[in-house]
């Protein structure tokens, strides 16, 4: 069983981390607004996903081969675009555009506006079902295809996602790879009030899953979860647990930084010196 107690004992975050942090802050400091909480608690998951588990390319990125990952948690998609404008889908100064008119970077990903985005987000839920078909239709076509959807521990109170979940074992989906981001707090409370999930992962063994826990800020035991399909004929689950608004210690665990529709000045440079002081 895991426990919180784990976290202080997560790895100190590393000039990569720290990198794609300082790009979602740059964000806010652009558009002056956004989900902080949200994103941070992500950075580790997609930096594994785009760094090194799945296959890509940022200048074709409709390549036929290139795996899928989906960001279901539409509203963490600061922490996408970080990833995305890191590996050269866009410039790292497009960050500075977020929710700018005309900016391709809205408060929520566009699978049409903005490269290296798979499918369109925001309405919680979603992002299982349509990895359910992508994945699907690989198989069909005999493609060696991963698909991988990363889902907000707020989200899985949805019911369509236990529907996708029934689905994605009923088809033996092994080139389906879920994550949840699981911080323990969603927008308006903690997720065990508002919702109690757990026991969690006896939840999606018993949807039949291939499940493991791990800390979703050790970039070495995504990449050992990550790395290849867990399961034989089945799914897998990689439970990810996160500290929202990681790497800026006056936001980490903190509701309120879920999201700001105005972020000022002087809290944007006291978020860059939290993340400097970091280690």
């Amino acid at each position: 069983m895991f426990s919180d107690e784990m976290f202080p004992h997560s790895p100190p975050l590393d000039e990569r981390s720290k990198d794609l942090r300082r790009l979602v802050i740059d964000a806010l400091d652009g558009g002056g607004r956004g989900h902080l909480g949200s994103s941070m608690s992500l950075i580790e998951i997609l930096r594994v996903i785009y760094d090194d588990v799945a296959r890509h390319r940022p200048d074709d990125p409709a390549w036929d081969g290139r795996d899928r990952c989906i960001l279901s948690k539409g509203h963490g998609c600061l922490a996408q675009y970080a990833a995305l404008a890191a590996h050269g889908y866009f410039s790292r100064q497009e960050m500075r555009t977020f929710c700018h008119f005309p900016s391709m970077l809205g408060g929520h990903p566009e699978r049409a506006k903005v490269p290296g985005v798979e499918a369109s987000t925001g309405a919680l839920g979603h992002g299982l079902s349509i990895g359910v078909g992508i994945a699907l239709a690989a198989r069909i076509k005999k493609a060696d295809t991963r698909v991988f959807v990363v889902m907000g521990d707020g989200e899985i109170n949805e019911g369509s996602v236990w529907e996708a979940a029934m689905s994605a074992t009923k088809h033996g989906l092994e080139n389906l790879t879920a994550v949840v981001d699981y911080n323990k707090l969603q927008s308006y409370g903690r997720t065990a009030e508002v919702l109690n999930m757990e026991p969690l992962a006896d939840k999606w063994r018993a949807f039949g899953f291939e499940t493991v826990e791990c800390d979703g800020h050790d970039v070495e035991a995504l990449r050992k979860h990550l790395s290849t399909p867990l399961g034989n004929a089945k799914p897998t689950m990689v439970i990810a647990h996160t500290v929202k608004g990681k790497g800026v210690a006056f936001a980490e665990n903190e509701p309120t930084w879920h999201h700001k529709s105005r972020v000022p000045a002087d809290q944007i440079e006291a978020m860059y010196a939290a993340l400097a002081k970091e280690s």
